[in-house]
């Protein structure tokens, strides 16, 4: 067993809430713009003081319309401005705020909102309020639903205006640190999602740490983070709180669509995503230069970018003929990929999975550092991260200050703080096995090293073990694997089998790329390529890489590429893109027996 702590760099409040952040800000930054809203396509500032009268307008009308202190209140809308006001108004009733993801199926909000009780729910679109009206007669409890594109937030102010300001402070008063600030369902790869009871002091303790560690990127009046990420995912929630926290700047938008445009616009200085972007800044990057017939220049620049990274972490350093190569590429192409993300930003923050050696050492050599971290719902995000000044790339990284990561002796990963959840809602059974003896489970197995960087290997659920008797983690591979431009989706199988294979999709935006300059015919699918031998020796060359990562017996012998992508709708993933695995395998059960047929 090992462990390692550090101390914590903030005092969690005895008492009070998250509202005492917004009523902070408007008394001690009333004209620092803290929000970014876009207003007929282009950013407006919203100041802190600003933002205070918003958010009590809209609380308002939901005292107005008899919600009470400690009620449920849905909030089912992508990432925009309202998202982040409605979050705070619905404290400021001393309500909880309970997320949907807007891609939820009517069944999913059924028991979402049906579990938690919820007494109201704020829906972004007419899609969303048929599905909320499809399942109304299994929510006895829900008395109100409010739609932001048909006025949801005019309408509350409009119901609110006998409201007093007093009564709103009064009521934003009402919750103390320990109670529930909001219930997040966890997306769950098995069974029913669970509803994380997450308290304000969690929030205080996380978020309160988390931006005393990394100071110089959360510096008020001068930085700003574009949430893209979905708010209704506790990384998102993180981000969100923290801006305010800080406080810094804070810009939404609803999607990573046009996610290029937006980074140009808003112009922010720290970026908070989740691998597959920064995968896909690195591959979208290198295919237009390969169109534009300068791939050879580029990978020459991606190379020396990351042998410069590496060696800058040593004692000695970069020797002089790299820094010189170095300086070049940064004028020729390294500038040009920072402009792309935004110009302004020297630092971003990754979870929610592994983001691979070779991609931490690119971005950090083109001067654009990527912290990994690592957290849980039940860890109200970040438990895990590394420090803007003491990075090592392949981890990620330290406890989140005034918290305790342990190793048990079977590897699993087990959390202690004041930033872990109290409990699931309605749930005492799963409560008592995910805490146990004041630590919560994570069901991760990984590592510690002598500094306390630590390093996720696998799911204890999740690993495989071969005919052989070989225990195999399919993470591990499976990252190294995803992180080809062609390959969107990987799943390692083999449990029970005699040796490791692996099931693949293909990236459609990528493989029009790979199709046109490889002679295909135009609109290639990858039902119509699978048994192209180019595009069988491309996706080799993927898993190459990915065994490269592991032993003999754990590597991938044989995959096959599949007609079709996994997707949220039909069950194979999460909202946060975590493979169900029980569902893929059951879907695609003649895929994986083909593979071993032979």
């Amino acid at each position: 067993m090992r462990e390692f702590s550090l101390p914590a760099l903030y005092e969690v409040p005895t008492d009070g809430n998250l509202t005492d952040l917004i009523h902070r800000n408007a008394t001690q930054h009333p004209d620092t713009a803290v929000m970014g809203r876009k207003v007929a396509g282009a950013w407006t500032d919203v100041t802190a003081a600003r933002f205070l009268a918003e958010v009590r307008a809209a609380a308002k009308g939901l005292i107005a319309a008899g919600v009470r202190p400690g009620d449920r209140v849905g909030l089912m809308s992508r990432t925009r401005y309202e998202w982040v006001q409605l979050d705070f108004a619905i404290w400021s009733a001393g309500a909880v705020t309970v997320p949907v993801y807007e891609t939820s199926s009517p069944e999913q909000v059924q028991w979402i909102l049906g579990d938690s009780g919820a007494v109201a729910v704020v829906v972004e679109s007419e899609a969303h309020a048929a599905a909320v009206e499809s399942v109304r007669d299994g929510l006895p409890a829900l008395r109100h639903v409010w739609q932001l594109e048909k006025g949801a937030v005019g309408e509350l102010t409009t119901t609110g205006a006998e409201i007093s300001d007093e009564t709103v402070d009064e009521r934003s008063a009402v919750a103390k640190a320990d109670d529930p600030a909001t219930i997040v369902y966890t997306s769950g790869t098995t069974g029913r999602p669970k509803g994380c009871v997450l308290t304000h002091r969690a929030f205080f303790a996380e978020c309160g740490n988390l931006v005393e560690r990394l100071k110089p990127l959360f510096r008020t009046g001068d930085s700003s983070v574009l949430l893209f990420l979905p708010a209704a995912h506790v990384f998102g929630r993180m981000v969100e709180i923290a801006s305010v926290m800080a406080p810094i700047r804070l810009g939404c938008v609803p999607d990573i669509k046009n996610l290029t445009d937006e980074l140009a616009s808003f112009r922010p200085t720290l970026i908070l995503g989740v691998p597959r972007v920064f995968e896909k800044v690195y591959n979208s990057a290198r295919a237009k230069a390969q169109a534009d017939g300068k791939g050879k220049i580029f990978d020459r620049a991606a190379n020396t970018a990351i042998a410069y990274s590496r060696a800058i972490g040593t004692p000695q350093g970069a020797p002089l003929g790299l820094r010189l190569k170095h300086k070049v590429f940064d004028r020729l192409v390294y500038s040009k990929l920072r402009a792309v993300l935004g110009g302004r930003g020297e630092f971003a923050v990754s979870g929610g999975a592994p983001l691979g050696e070779r991609l931490g050492h690119f971005f950090r050599g083109i001067g654009f550092t990527v912290l990994e971290g690592y957290g849980l719902t039940e860890s109200c995000a970040a438990t895990a991260f590394n420090p803007w000044d003491r990075q090592k790339i392949g981890t990620v990284g330290q406890p989140l200050p005034g918290s305790v990561v342990r190793i048990a002796d079977d590897g699993e990963v087990l959390l202690h703080g004041e930033h872990i959840f109290t409990g699931y809602w309605n749930n005492e059974t799963a409560t008592a096995e995910a805490l146990a003896d004041g630590w919560f489970h994570t069901g991760d197995i990984g590592t510690l090293d002598e500094d306390g960087y630590l390093a996720i290997t696998g799911r204890k659920k999740e690993i495989l073990v071969t005919a052989g008797g070989k225990n195999v983690a399919p993470a591990v591979i499976e990252d190294r694997i995803r992180a080809h431009a062609l390959v969107a989706e990987c799943m390692v199988v083999g449990d029970g089998r005699p040796f490791v294979g692996a099931l693949v999709t293909i990236d459609e935006e990528f493989l029009a790329r790979w199709a046109a300059d490889n002679g295909k015919p135009a609109g290639s699918t990858a039902a119509s390529l699978r048994e192209d031998p180019q595009l069988l020796a491309e996706v080799q060359r993927a898993v190459d890489e990915g065994n490269a990562a592991v032993s003999k017996a754990e590597s991938v012998r044989k995959f096959r590429i599949l007609t079709s992508q996994f997707t949220e709708e039909a069950g194979h993933i999460t909202p946060s893109l975590k493979l169900k695995r029980n569902v893929v395998a059951k879907d695609f059960a003649d895929e994986i027996e083909a593979i071993y047929r032979a």
